[in-house]
């Protein structure tokens, strides 16, 4: 990331005098609220410096007098370091010291006076939320201040990378069934047309893809809109090819320019009720629907993240893939790090270049997550080269890491130790482990859901009074996003029941700062176990395919149960990956696999 140049910081200040503005907020994402917007609409991150490749959870307020980025516990410590010297401090949104944005602006502006946001990057419950806490304090707002548009110099174009079809062998469905489908659900919400703003629920609608629109995510911008007559894509007609256009006639699906949907929506006659989901369309676009809006759409949600057989056989193959590329950079590591040579930036290079080196991997599923030590403490940490640690000594190395196949998406952490690791390191390591286990091998009823799982994977490290905060188990988009909604497993209540064909992470961990930092995280896809008396049961299945480090393990504190449990897994990964292994990283794996008792 360039220096922050704080004259803009200035510049904005005098551009809100000009246009009456006292306070503005300033979000994070884009008019489609992805979570790592195209570098177009990352303003925030240029404006305030708080940034990184796989993005940063923010928000800024700037006012003549302060100017704060909320963020949370993630990104705590990245926070602190980033926005030294910026003009920017850093508030807490979660913990014992957490500010609440909206109460501290409210507070920090008179009544009278006006707050302002560039409403296509709120949401419309953001924005809702925001504009009655101001009406309730005699505080006048203004969803229409694009500021960037102002400031901001040299700013990125949006991206026109060319689409491809996703194989719909691969997928196991086609796009008129995605489509009945989608229409019973707009009609079960009283509704008789949906734009759809999410740029993945918009990839899993049409089976159409790109790279590089969203980082690491291989989904385009675009908004689609269907009915019962007419379905109608809006995106830039450069990035349509032959083969994309011969696919979107066969289903009878129109193409316009993305700026014109504005226009579109304002057309729209009354009778039309547009179904809208206020969680993910903007209040800009929502400003402007001229018909009946009707709040909705999480059915959409639901539809993509149940994953059907095909998908699942098919992400098989994507874990067996992703897990021959880990043992070879897992070998690497073991034999290269006595040398000294190895570093986190170095290492994450690398990984990246194994995985790549399969044809249907199309890119990362995320930046790669490579901390030793006291980084692997950070989260989300992101090795930079005035950040890079060498790889010496004696500690413990985190990877997180995961590739999105066109078999499907992956995320793994594996945290593995270099030299001689201590008592206190194994104590926590098989803590974590234990959780992850006891999770993966949870039976609960229909209709549980994620929140009322979450403690299994806690347990051990909450009765040794230790803790993590963040959550247990996030969604996986198929070939889409690395963390899709709206299933996830953590403490916060998600009214989402978990289902069949729903695939979520399983990654506890522990974080001691400026020491070492522990995450054991495996990909699990819910299906059915059983019924009884008492109903339909369901369990997990563990998808990902890659040893654990068994020398971190304290088996004195294991039971006889877990033991079987690592030793029947590892049992799968070698049967599954050998057979695509030369001798050599065959033997490893053999190694690395052999039964622990």
């Amino acid at each position: 990331m360039e220096k922050v140049n704080k004259g803009y910081l200035e510049l904005l200040r005098k551009v809100m005098k000009e246009n009456g503005i006292d306070a503005v907020i300033i979000s994070g994402t884009d008019p489609h609220q992805s979570e790592l917007p195209p570098k177009h609409w990352r303003g925030r991150e240029w404006l305030t410096g708080f940034a990184s490749e796989n993005g940063t959870n923010g928000t800024a307020v700037v006012t003549q007098t302060d100017a704060l980025v909320w963020t949370d516990s993630r990104f705590f410590i990245q926070a602190e370091e980033q926005l030294k010297g910026t003009g920017f401090a850093m508030m807490k949104e979660d913990g014992p010291e957490a500010t609440d944005l909206i109460d501290w602006v409210v507070e920090h502006v008179n009544s009278g006076r006006t707050v302002g946001i560039d409403g296509m990057t709120f949401s419309v419950a953001y924005a809702q939320r925001i504009e009655q806490e101001c009406n309730d304090n005699g505080i006048k707002f203004n969803s229409d201040f694009p500021l960037f548009d102002y400031i901001y110099p040299d700013r990125p174009s949006r991206p026109l990378n060319p689409l491809f079809v996703h194989d719909e062998k691969i997928v196991g469905q086609d796009v008129d069934s995605k489509m009945d489908d989608l229409m019973t659900e707009v009609k079960a919400e009283l509704a008789n047309s949906i734009l759809i703003s999410a740029l993945d629920d918009i990839a899993w609608a049409t089976n159409v893809r790109t790279a590089n629109d969203i980082a690491y995510s291989p989904i385009f911008v675009s908004y689609l809109y269907v009915d019962d007559a007419r379905r109608i894509l809006f995106v830039d007609e450069e990035k349509v090819t032959d083969e994309v256009k011969k696919h979107l006639d066969k289903y009878h699906i129109e193409l316009k320019p993305y700026d014109a949907v504005l226009d579109f929506v304002s057309s729209l006659p009354k009778v039309n009720r547009l179904l809208v989901d206020p969680q993910k369309t903007a209040r800009g676009v929502y400003d402007k629907i001229g018909c009946t809006p009707v709040f909705g759409g999480a059915g959409v949600a639901r539809l993509k993240s149940i994953k059907n057989p095909t998908m699942l056989e098919n992400i098989d193959i994507a874990m067996d893939k992703d897990g021959v590329a880990l043992v070879k950079f897992f070998k690497y590591v073991e034999e290269n790090a006595p040398g000294g040579k190895l570093t986190e930036v170095g290492l994450g290079n690398y990984l990246r270049a194994l995985r790549l080196a399969d044809p249907s991997c199309v890119d990362e599923s995320f930046h790669p997550i490579i901390g030793w030590n006291a980084h692997g403490a950070i989260v989300h940490y992101e090795a930079t080269e005035e950040t890079d640690f060498t790889i010496q000594g004696d500690g413990l190395l985190l990877v997180d890491s995961g590739g999105q196949y066109t078999f499907g998406t992956t995320d793994i952490t594996r945290t593995v130790a270099i030299g001689t690791p201590t008592a206190e390191q194994k104590r926590d390591f098989t803590l974590v482990l234990k959780g992850h286990i006891a999770l993966a091998c949870a039976k609960f009823p229909e209709g549980t859901r994620g929140a009322q799982l979450d403690v299994l994977a806690r347990q051990f490290l909450w009765a040794d009074g230790k803790a993590y905060y963040h959550g247990t188990g996030h969604g996986v988009g198929f070939f889409i996003n690395c963390h899709e909604g709206p299933q996830n497993i953590r403490l916060n209540e998600n009214p989402t029941n978990l289902e069949p064909g729903m695939v979520t992470s399983d990654e506890p961990g522990i974080y001691i700062e400026d020491k070492y930092g522990i995450r054991t995280e495996n990909l699990i896809a819910v299906e059915k176990w059983k019924t009884t008396d008492f109903g339909q049961f369901f369990q997990f299945k563990t998808l990902t395919m890659f040893p654990y480090d068994k020398s971190l393990m304290d088996l004195s504190i294991m039971t006889p149960d877990e033991i079987a449990w690592v030793n029947d897994y590892h049992k799968k990964v070698y049967a599954r990956l050998s057979p695509l292994l030369d001798e050599e990283d065959k033997a490893w794996l053999s190694h690395k696999t052999s039964p622990i008792a």
